[in-house]
């Protein structure tokens, strides 16, 4: 191996606790990266991932220990309480970083086309058609759809992959020397994950750019990386070679961790039992306005006349490419965005309901959403959050809502004492379990499902797709799931509808269209899921 740019040795971080002593995240990780190599850190969620990529460049929150012992170097430069300025200069110019979670990294009071070109302007001192060119050039590489209509839009007005792709086109806007990509295609359908990945090579074997990669995606960790870190607990348990440690892994948590995925089959459920849910000719169209006096020229269609019925027991996965109006469908459902059409819960229609209405129905209906930490209150603890509901309710009495609390951080995988830290002590992961748990604490009847595994590594997923399994099994809960992520879809749920541009192209039970798909797009979008999940590396690489 070349000399590596980024020699990280025995790394060492600590975080407070509310008691005082400090919890390690990070105890003597150490590996090298060269330059034109792509090394992939992967292990469960809270493993110390990224945390460690956090700290190359000093970028942990506020409140927590730096690097506490170890060394970092940069192309021969020590970071390790390097001096602000100097940081500053190298973070997005040398060394950039895909977050991962987009909408909590974009400002949501900068247009895209602002955000891109503000990085472009400090490194590379591009201003004007200059910025607004290089911008536009950007967007298209990643695939974001009619990009040039985008460079005015606002984050929260694209969707979880399309904010993503732009925080992509951001890290790459300075060809940088290193590329820290924290679970970058998470947000991603499968056909738009192979795109990104086949340019995050390209530009990688073009520029000589070293590339970390941060990811719970064993199939993209064996089609992208040259070398492997298995992280546990903090700490390094195996590096090898990909090909090597696919093959042949030698300790006992790498193996789990590749045997690890969702298996299963959906709950059964009674066909003939009336519907906790029903819709019929659902629409949301936004208005497109232009001119001097803001009149509506257009709409944009995000769901364009769908019907639908979920029963109790039920899970229905709503699948499609990212933009294609999955989120928009489950908020007009829950009745959060406005929208056309009939929408009937427990056979009451509840489409013209004021909001004081819908106040005590909100209990029986809940979401998980794509982004857990956009979601979570940054300024409440995890037990507050999750006894938020159930004193907006009047559920229960205080000590009878801190067992309903620590059962439902049980139920999801987490330890009850964490219930007085903050949203930021935890990973992504974690987080998302977090969020789940707030909803199930509710004992709801039908539950939106938002991407509510995408932040999560394979083994939690499975655990997740389990617990959700069992929860609707012994309520009877009824799910809407949407997922670009057709294995965990074909685990759940037993109908499956398939979404393109506002509009259902294709539904029926999960077996039959996952294995005798009749819309081109479906047969598209199923191929990208097979032959990448499949990791046909020969493909891919092509």
């Amino acid at each position: 191996m070349s000399e590596p740019i980024l020699a990280v040795r025995n790394l060492e971080v600590d975080f407070p606790s509310p008691g005082g002593e400090a919890v390690a995240a990070v105890r003597g990780v150490s590996f090298d990266i060269a330059r034109g190599e792509t090394l992939a850190l992967v292990g469960e969620s809270g493993s110390g991932k990224s945390v460690t990529a956090l700290s190359i460049l000093q970028l942990l929150p506020d409140g927590a220990a730096r690097a506490t012992r170890g060394s970092i170097q940069f192309s021969g430069e020590e970071l390790v309480r390097a001096r602000e300025g100097r940081l500053r200069e190298i973070r997005g110019g040398r060394i950039a970083m895909v977050f991962q979670e987009p909408m909590t990294s974009l400002n949501p009071l900068l247009t895209i086309e602002k955000q891109l070109a503000e990085t472009l302007t400090l490194h590379k001192g591009l201003t004007g058609a200059e910025a607004r060119a290089r911008v536009l050039d950007l967007l298209k590489l990643v695939g974001l759809p009619k990009a040039e209509q985008r460079l005015g839009a606002y984050p929260h007005e694209l969707s979880g992959g399309q904010r993503q792709r732009v925080m992509i086109a951001m890290a790459l806007a300075n060809e940088p020397d290193l590329l820290i990509a924290d679970e970058p295609t998470t947000a991603l359908d499968v056909t738009i994950q192979a795109q990104i990945l086949e340019l995050l090579r390209d530009l990688r074997d073009r520029f000589g750019m070293a590339l970390l990669l941060i990811t719970h995606d064993l199939g993209v960790v064996r089609a992208m990386a040259d070398r492997v870190v298995v992280m546990r607990k903090g700490e390094v348990v195996e590096t090898a070679p990909s090909a090597e440690l696919f093959a042949n892994p030698k300790h006992a948590y790498t193996q789990a961790l590749l045997a690890a995925e969702p298996k299963g089959a959906a709950v059964a459920h009674e066909a003939s039992a009336p519907p906790v849910l029903t819709v019929e000719g659902l629409k949301v169209w936004f208005p497109i306005k232009a001119g001097l006096f803001r009149k509506t020229i257009d709409h944009v269609r995000a769901v364009d006349g769908i019907d639908l019925a979920v029963r109790p027991g039920q899970t229905v996965g709503v699948v499609g490419e990212s933009g294609s109006g999955k989120t928009t469908l489950g908020q007009a459902l829950l009745r959060l965005i406005d929208s056309e059409g009939t929408i009937r819960f427990d056979g009451v229609d509840v489409q013209g309901w004021a909001p004081k209405q819908l106040r005590p129905m909100r209990r029986k209906m809940q979401i998980v959403f794509q982004d857990p930490y956009g979601s979570l209150s940054p300024r409440l603890t995890v037990g507050e959050i999750i006894a938020e509901g159930l004193k907006v309710h009047g559920i229960a009495d205080a000590k009878q809502r801190e067992e309903r609390v620590v059962d439902a951080l049980r139920a999801v995988g987490l330890d009850p004492n964490s219930r007085n830290r903050y949203p930021h002590e935890f990973s992504g992961g974690q987080r998302q379990r977090i969020a789940i748990a707030r909803a199930i604490v509710l004992e709801p009847r039908f539950v939106v499902l938002d991407e509510p595994t995408s932040a999560l590594d394979m083994s939690v997923q499975a655990q997740i797709v389990d617990l959700l399994r069992k929860l609707q099994e012994e309520r009877g809960l009824a799910y809407l799931f949407i997922s670009h992520d057709l294995k965990v879809v074909r685990a759940l749920a037993d109908e499956v509808i398939v979404m393109k541009d506002g509009r259902v192209v294709e539904r029926g039970r999960t077996k039959d269209v996952f294995e005798r798909p009749e819309h081109p797009y479906t047969q598209a979008l199923l191929a990208a899921a097979l032959d990448f999940r499949a990791v046909r590396i020969d493909a891919i690489a092509t």
